[in-house]
């Protein structure tokens, strides 16, 4: 398959047409008949995304669920990505719960007697910084084809769900809570009725939730729970305190008894239970506390006895698992993999070659031999009970915070994973297609930003948690670490912290700590340009306060710079948006700033300023995004303004509440194109911001942390945090301005086709790795009528002197978008374009880049 191109036609309703802006010059337009355009969601219905992966550096795993009468058969929660199966062994995944209201994956189960009939329960239970949040439990009985939402919206993350053997309409549900607030929607859950409707039979009080279910492989009516009390806030995470504790049911979980006897008797954590399979009387339990680590219980989990003080992280992972067939052999999730073989008494460490962070854990019944894991990247495989390990290599389930691009052709993108660092991907490649094999680790860790200087593509900058700066050369593989310092100061980072390269100087630096810091040396020197921009609230600066068991990893660092904006049109025009709620504006680069937050009028208080850009059409003009969800606050807050910052306009109208905003990109030519970034997905307008539709197509439910539209190949390029990297052609979106959409027709400029070399295909790839065909294989190409009855629309491509053709198609115009599709290779050169419709014709030009001017191929 080779590049391919979209030529791309409009018909509207006006009378006085005007060029839209474009690379070459598009037809003039006609007046177009009486009656309103075809609505965004008509034109946007021919438009389809290209998930560009990639899988290597996939994302969290919530959960396994396996049909262990065939475990061939298996279903794989992701964290932020939805719910995946599997029906030979991995080999290949299916989406199957991906345009529901919510991604976010707390547990699934399967009905061990019908495999189509799969639970879910949404809202990640990890309860890290970055987890979103759920809208209650579904139930499929046709295997995914269609989801009833059965309720207990208001719980928001679920943790377990144990369908009763003996009877599947009993079901038992474990409901965490609200992470970000104190609510009473948590506890046990029951329905005797299928999910029609619900009974909570345990609750313990506002502030906690029930992180764990085990119910007796021989007595489903003998149940254990682990009660967990938690709170998160921006600059906090409050783990532990006296609700904490293991509950015993023995009525199939009608009612519940805490469980004290052999356990810490001072305020506990998060705790994880399992039990066996081979002896019911036999329990673990890792135990978050004072004195915790892991205990057994030998008589049914009434009376406990410590094995050992072993418990990683257990806020994060808490998941232990005693071997199905051997039960002294325990298995144990953190940040490696663990293992007893005297169960819990001593421990040791696996290493598998998968990943870090483990989340689930599934060992064969029938073959303890195979083991299936879930961690932060994805699933691994082992097949010799933890010797060797496999990587399940085609899970797109990325969970990405920012992208950017660079500007070789094809162009490649960069940006920054949970847990899987920074990577560059290209677009295209010369094999056909793009897979994990073509792509290149830029740095480790949690990856965050990247930038790429616009001058010299390679070098390019990535960051780590808390500001850990690098700068890149692609081509030495040199790396130097360039975070700025103060000397006799100590500045804030964010988990998150932004930073960009100037658009008038690019080897300038702007980095978002508490002040703003300047390098006009690509970050060998450092200066600060402003003061603490922050509210520098000294008890939002104390990590872990208040919290029985803290962690502090740089999660909850606050009072930073969280969002930065430089303006394109003006020099020493720049924004900054911090976590506390400020809104900082300089307009003479640094030497002085105003806070202009308190002109967003509606906006509460110290609300997350989750973006800030500044627009590319007027110097005054900036859109700011502000995320509340961090105190339990889900309705959307976007404004701009066009007087830099003195008065705002909300730009929200379709948004609906629950809907949190995180990311903003306009179009390259068209004022009034606008892209928005949600936890939910992608909205797009086309009037400025007035109105908003949200993009569905072939787009999954998924959050869209980033946006950037490609200057010269007119991709919007959406980084989600579950779902990795999507483009989306906007060659037509960005020249349906306000004169276009009024006028007859229009045939549109169409983007510049890259004749990529194929020396290869995916051969010796196989099903297993993700692979994602080259974009444009030919030609596209796009018109659009005013209304349906126009008749036959011709498309011709010709050479310039009009003496060969090249490519003729034919089709009957519908009101929106239509598409062709151009088999036809052509060779570098210009073109002429001819669309007939409804006896006129219309030109353009189009233009074919050969290999030799391509740069982008490695």
């Amino acid at each position: 398959m080779k590049g391919y191109f979209p030529i791309l036609l409009l018909a509207a309703t006006a009378s006085n047409a005007q060029t839209p802006p474009a690379t070459t010059p598009p037809a003039t337009a006609t007046p177009a008949p009486a009656g309103p355009p075809p609505s965004l969601e008509t034109l946007l219905a021919p438009l389809s995304a290209r998930q560009l992966g990639p899988a290597t550096m996939g994302g969290r795993i919530a959960d396994i669920a396996v049909y262990e009468k065939d475990p061939r058969t298996f279903f794989v929660a992701s964290a932020s990505g939805g719910l995946w199966r599997t029906d030979n062994a991995g080999t290949t995944f299916t989406p199957i719960f991906e345009q529901q209201p919510s991604a976010s994956m707390g547990c699934v189960s399967v009905q061990q007697d019908n495999p189509n009939i799969i639970w879910v329960g949404t809202g990640e239970c990890a309860s890290r910084n970055s987890v979103a949040w759920g809208d209650g439990i579904y139930k499929t009985t046709d295997c995914g084809k269609t989801w009833a939402n059965l309720g207990l919206k208001e719980t928001q993350h679920i943790a377990r769900i144990l369908i009763d053997p003996s009877n599947p309409d009993h079901v038992t549900v474990a409901a965490l809570g609200h992470l970000w607030d104190y609510n009473k929607e948590r506890g046990i859950y029951q329905t005797t009725d299928g999910g029609k409707t619900w009974k909570r039979t345990l609750f313990i009080d506002d502030k906690t939730g029930i992180i764990d279910l085990v119910q007796d492989p021989s007595n489903s009516k003998t149940m254990l729970c682990a009660a967990w009390q938690r709170l998160r806030q921006p600059w906090t995470f409050l783990n532990g305190g006296p609700g904490s504790g293991i509950y015993k049911s023995t009525d199939g979980g009608a009612t519940w008894k805490k469980i004290t006897a052999g356990l810490p008797t001072g305020p506990m954590g998060r705790i994880g239970l399992t039990v066996s399979r081979q002896d019911p009387k036999l329990w673990i339990a890792t135990v978050e506390a004072q004195g915790g680590g892991v205990f057994r219980s030998k008589d049914g989990g009434d009376t406990w006895e410590q094995m050992s003080k072993f418990n990683p992280r257990p806020f994060y992972f808490s998941r232990p698992l005693i071997d199905p067939i051997d039960s002294n052999r325990v298995y144990f999730a953190g940040v490696n993999f663990h293992y007893s073989d005297d169960q819990g008494k001593t421990v040791r460490t696996m290493n598998p070659s998968v990943h870090v962070d483990y989340h689930a854990i599934w060992v064969d019944p029938t073959n303890n031999n195979t083991i299936l894991v879930g961690e932060d990247g994805g699933v691994g495989r082992s097949r010799d009970r933890g010797a060797k390990w496999e990587f399940v290599n085609n899970l797109p389930i990325g969970q990405y915070y920012q992208a950017a691009f660079d500007l070789r052709r094809p162009y490649w993108i960069y940006g920054g994973l949970q847990d899987n660092g920074s990577w560059g991907i290209p677009t295209q490649s010369k094999y056909g297609g793009v897979t994990f094999w073509h792509s290149m680790n830029i740095s480790g860790g949690d990856g965050f930003y990247c930038q790429v200087d616009a001058t010299a593509p390679n070098i390019v900058y990535s960051e780590s948690q808390g500001g850990a700066l690098y700068r890149t050369d692609l081509k030495t593989g040199d790396s130097k670490f360039v975070q700025p310092k103060i000397k006799g100061e100590k500045l804030r980072f964010n988990w998150n912290t932004p930073y960009i390269t100037s658009k008038f100087k690019p080897q300038t630096l702007f980095f978002g700590a508490n002040r703003l810091m300047k390098s006009e040396d690509r970050g060998e020197t450092w200066n600060p340009i402003s003061p603490d921009l922050t509210t520098d609230n000294k008890d939002k600066q104390k990590p872990g306060l208040g919290s029985v068991f803290p962690e502090n990893t740089g999660a909850e660092s606050h009072c930073t710079i969280v969002a930065l904006s430089e303006s394109p049109l003006k020099e020493g025009v720049l924004w900054a948006g911090t976590d506390d709620g400020n809104l900082q504006l300089t307009l003479d680069g640094g030497k002085t700033w105003t806070n202009v937050v308190g002109n967003v009028k509606g906006l509460p208080k110290n609300t997350w300023c989750s973006r800030v850009v500044a627009s590319k059409f007027a110097e005054g003009k900036a859109y700011a995004l502000f995320d509340g969800h961090r105190t339990n606050d889900f309705k959307p807050y976007g404004y701009v303004t066009a007087d830099f910052g003195k008065t705002w306009n909300p730009i929200t109208n379709g948004i609906p509440d629950g809907d949190s905003l995180y990311a903003l990109s306009e179009g390259d030519k068209n004022p009034d194109l606008i892209f928005l970034g949600s936890e939910f997905g992608l909205y797009i307008s086309i009037d400025g911001g007035d109105h908003w539709t949200r993009y569905k197509g072939n787009f999954p439910t998924v959050a869209v942390h980033d946006l950037k539209f490609h200057p010269v190949e007119h991709d919007l390029i959406m980084a989600t945090h579950g779902r990795s990297i999507w483009t989306l052609d906007g060659t037509a979106l960005d020249q349906l301005d306000k004169t276009t959409r009024t006028s007859d027709v229009v045939l549109l400029s169409p983007r510049d086709i890259l004749n990529v070399p194929v020396i290869g295909d995916r051969f010796g790839v196989g099903d297993r790795d993700f692979f994602i065909p080259n974009t444009q294989p030919r030609g596209i190409f796009y018109f659009y009528a005013i209304k349906d009855g126009l008749g036959e629309a011709t498309i011709v491509v010709n050479d310039k002197a009009g003496k060969r053709e090249f490519y003729r198609e034919k089709t009957t115009a519908k009101a929106g978008l239509n598409v062709f599709s151009m088999g036809t290779h052509l060779d570098p050169g210009d073109y002429n374009v001819k669309l007939t419709l409804a006896g006129k014709d219309y030109t353009t030009n189009v233009h074919v880049v050969g290999a030799l001017e391509l740069n982008g191929l490695e």
